[in-house]
């Protein structure tokens, strides 16, 4: 069993625009919920997105998997919470739940390829980037 701490939470309410025809959220915006995440996981770790790329890094999406469990409507008050879920030496995963008034309605799971910004090439993040994330990998209990 292992213990992990959220990096950010991030409210959202759902939108008109982000429903289907049958009045829940299109799966896709489900990503978009997670990406917004990750921008606050970046300003909650660095400063801002601009403060991450300063460090010669930047990130893109290898693999999303998702698991609806309930569904979202229109102007639900949604809660993201970010978790580190692996940090491998040149990528990581966070795990993404959303809930509803506490209840989990959503989970994600996004592996990450830290990358040379101008050739796009995975590479290992300096260990000052790597000491950052460390405090929030799941620990054992």
């Amino acid at each position: 069993m292992t213990e992990r701490r959220a990096i950010t939470e991030m409210p959202v309410r759902v939108r008109y625009h982000e429903c289907d025809a049958q009045g829940v959220v299109f799966n896709a915006h489900y990503l978009s919920y997670a990406d917004m995440a990750s921008f606050e996981v970046e300003k909650a770790l660095f400063g801002s997105h601009r403060e991450f790329l300063a460090t010669g890094l930047d990130v893109v999406v290898a693999e999303s998997n998702l698991r609806y469990r309930l569904p979202c409507r229109f102007d639900d008050e949604l809660v993201v919470s970010a978790y580190l879920g692996h940090l491998g030496t040149t990528s990581l995963v966070f795990d993404y739940e959303i809930r509803r008034d506490g209840q989990l309605t959503t989970e994600i799971r996004t592996r990450y390829v830290f990358v040379d910004p101008a050739t796009l090439r995975p590479t290992p993040p300096p260990d000052e980037v790597l000491a950052r994330y460390t405090p929030f990998l799941p620990q054992p209990v």
